[in-house]
């Protein structure tokens, strides 16, 4: 399988996992500095305090993605780095660092691809009221407008939010993720928030970048499959689909939400924080759409005796997923990564065709996909991970195919270039193609970065 010389290989990261410097040049606590040090919220009492120290180690690993041959880079820009409070003027030193990366990216033609919001809220605006409340909504916007400000005349291409699931549902939902709130209602009223911050901020930024500019977002669309074909399991799927993927997708690329979703939440919320005239600031025209895939879900309805709740989400005894506690979550067959994520690319080349299907015109590009593997360097100081070799292999081969079946897939970014704080898991989960010793911060290529390079090289899949 071979891809075309204008097809973009890059990989990403995001703030808080690597950057470090927590309280250095202004930066004031998000809430995963506050969930982090919070006891019993991540395991082992681990926190991003010093992460990777890429803050200060930024142009050694711009050396290292020059050296993998990386064409791209996604990074994400931390809010309270650059705006300590959530509102008011920027801090010029936070907006230093940002603007000393993207240079020394372009001076090695790397291309940067800049992620407005990757889960760290500034903690005083979590402290009135967080994503729940319509300000803050409005606060990303001004802060959107600050990011590009600084940096515009110098990036192409913006993303508003990353996994808006993740920071609704799991932040204000079950509660393993920052800020840690446990509140359905508060879990619906953060999705709208965040659909409404992502269309807020998308006009802010092209208010303020070149007519040039690419503007996107990244969704973590759910691929969910019915355990058997009866009625009351595939009702199971209909209530998972408009709660993952529904409730951004809606709005964002269609411009309204499903009304499945109303109904299935009537219980919770007459969903009355939805104003006039938001959805169509929500549903503003995207250049690329992101797509975040890891593993399908396979649910049924819940039978008699069935507690275990298996949505690879973090052990909560609280649900990520309002009004659909009848519905069960089950392991699916196959070989699973260290995060117990059943490995199956089939089901990338579905969500890809179903998006092509759904946004026609809007160029998809992967902007997550990886696995976390239990890597450990070898005597001679090489990790060999072959499992995340044979990982990339077979989702490539997916995305290879769903291009071949039409889709408009454009770019692949790896997750992750550095093993990191992978949040309330600590530093237990390595997702990088480059292994990092956390004691020394020392950094090691895997066999797996060797091998994404000679694919960037070559624009052919390599063998396994």
């Amino acid at each position: 399988m071979t891809f075309p010389s204008d097809f973009l290989f890059g990989s990403a990261t995001s703030a808080y996992q690597i950057e470090g410097a927590a309280a250095e040049d202004g930066r004031t606590p998000s809430i995963w500095d506050t969930f982090s040090h919070t006891p019993g919220k991540v395991l082992g009492g681990e926190h991003g305090d010093v992460a990777v120290d890429h803050y200060h180690r930024f142009r050694d690993d711009v050396r290292l993605m020059a050296d993998l041959g990386l064409e791209a880079y996604r990074f994400s820009v931390s809010w309270s780095r650059v705006q300590p409070t959530g509102r008011g003027p920027a801090v010029q030193r936070g907006l230093d660092f940002y603007r000393q990366l993207v240079d020394e990216l372009l001076e090695h033609d790397i291309t940067p691809w800049v992620t407005l919001y990757h889960w760290d809220l500034p903690q005083e605006l979590e402290d009135a009221g967080g994503w729940p409340e319509r300000v803050t909504a409005e606060r990303f916007a001004e802060y959107a407008t600050l990011t590009a400000d600084a940096l515009g005349d110098r990036v192409q291409h913006w993303t508003t939010l990353n996994e808006p699931w993740c920071s609704a549902f799991l932040g204000y939902g079950s509660g393993v993720h920052a800020p840690g709130r446990t509140e359905p209602l508060a879990a619906l009223r953060a999705a709208h928030h965040l659909n409404l911050g992502h269309g807020l901020a998308a006009q802010a930024l092209r208010a303020a970048l070149p007519a040039t500019a690419k503007l996107g977002v990244s969704l973590n669309s759910a691929v969910v499959r019915a355990r058997t074909d009866s009625p009351a399991d595939r009702d199971a799927k209909r209530r998972i689909e408009a709660l993952a993927n529904g409730v951004f997708e809606g709005p964002i690329l269609q411009g309204a939400y499903p009304e499945d979703l109303f109904a299935d939440t009537a219980r919770i919320t007459d969903w009355s924080f939805v104003r006039d005239g938001d959805l169509a600031e929500i549903h503003q025209p995207l250049d690329a759409l992101g797509v975040n895939y890891y593993t399908p879900s396979l649910v049924s309805q819940v039978q008699a005796g069935e507690v275990e709740r298996r949505d690879g989400h973090g052990a909560s005894a609280h649900s990520p997923w309002p009004a659909a506690d009848s519905v069960a979550f089950h392991q699916t067959p196959g070989p699973t990564t260290q995060m117990g994520w059943t490995v199956d690319p089939t089901g990338l080349h579905e969500l890809l065709v179903r998006l092509g299907q759904l946004a026609p015109g809007v160029p998809l590009y992967i902007t997550e996909n990886g696995m976390a593997c239990e890597d450990k360097p070898s005597e001679d100081g090489t990790v060999n991970d072959q499992d995340r070799i044979d990982y990339l292999h077979g989702h490539l081969g997916a995305v290879e195919q769903a291009r071949g079946d039409g889709v408009d897939v454009r770019g692949y970014f790896l997750w992750s270039l550095l093993d990191n704080f992978e949040w309330s898991y600590g530093y237990s989960k390595r997702f990088g193609a480059v292994y990092v010793d956390f004691d020394t911060q020392e950094r090691t290529p895997k066999a797996s970065a060797h091998w994404y390079a000679e694919l960037v090289r070559t624009r052919e899949l390599p063998a396994v």
